[in-house]
């Protein structure tokens, strides 16, 4: 398995759509955004966190870290290794929820709590990817994305926040700070997504190519330990 992560507005669903076109043989596996963006009782949780964050930090990063779970637990045992998963339970953690309590939108209480449960599902249940892909370009860009597409869920978005959470997945996936052990050696594929891949065949024949040789790669090293003691919480 071979996870997909990237800022809001990148165009990671774009992305796997695509490559699944060019190269039917890879299996993509969508986020389960439908579980927090969809209207349940009249409101959508994702809209009500871009309405008022401090509200809504804790609901959120505890539900969306629940489906990514359930999605990696089922990824995981499938056969076939040239799967493309879209985010994780890494990302949740590292660039989503870590912000969210570095902005104090956490409390210590409830960050200490959702690290219980991230640490003990990430050692214990979830194994580690054969590798990431890193789907990077800057804030603004993403930002100008997320305006185009118009989401009613995303209105709130500021140009701010995107910021944060490219600082969070630069310092997660480039710069490798204060994650878990288990996955600090999991290979990382990154791919300029500044230029719109959509509107481009051969930038996705070019894509195509650089995930076939990232596969042959990584797929040839064993997989990282998944098991760890702990992991350091004091400088998050």
């Amino acid at each position: 398995m071979f996870i997909v992560e990237g800022n809001i507005g990148v165009g990671k669903s774009s992305f796997l759509k695509l490559i699944n076109q060019y190269n039917p043989n890879i299996e993509i596996s969508p986020e389960p955004k439908e579980n927090w963006t969809k209207e349940s009782y009249g409101q959508s949780l994702l809209a009500n966190f871009y309405k008022d964050i401090s509200r809504w930090a804790y609901t959120l990063e505890t539900l969306t870290m629940i489906y990514r779970t359930k999605a990696h637990l089922k990824e995981q045992i499938k056969q076939n290794q040239y799967r493309l998963v879209e985010r994780s339970i890494y990302s949740g953690h590292y660039c989503f929820a870590k912000n969210d309590f570095h902005n104090g939108y956490l409390s210590d209480l409830e960050w200490q709590i959702y690290n219980e449960w991230a640490t003990f599902l990430i050692t214990n249940k979830c194994f580690a990817p054969k590798g990431f892909i890193y789907l990077q370009t800057s804030p603004q860009i993403c930002f100008e994305r997320i305006q185009k597409r118009n989401r009613i869920s995303e209105k709130n978005i500021t140009l701010d926040y995107i910021k944060q959470i490219h600082n969070q997945h630069e310092q997660f996936l480039i710069e490798k700070k204060d994650i878990f052990e288990n996955i600090k050696n999991v290979p990382v594929l990154v791919l300029d997504a500044s230029e719109n891949f959509a509107q481009n065949p051969q930038k996705i024949i070019y894509f195509s190519n650089q995930l076939d040789a990232f596969f042959n790669k990584s797929i040839a090293k064993p997989t990282p330990n998944t098991k760890i003691e702990k992991e350091s919480f004091s400088s998050q």
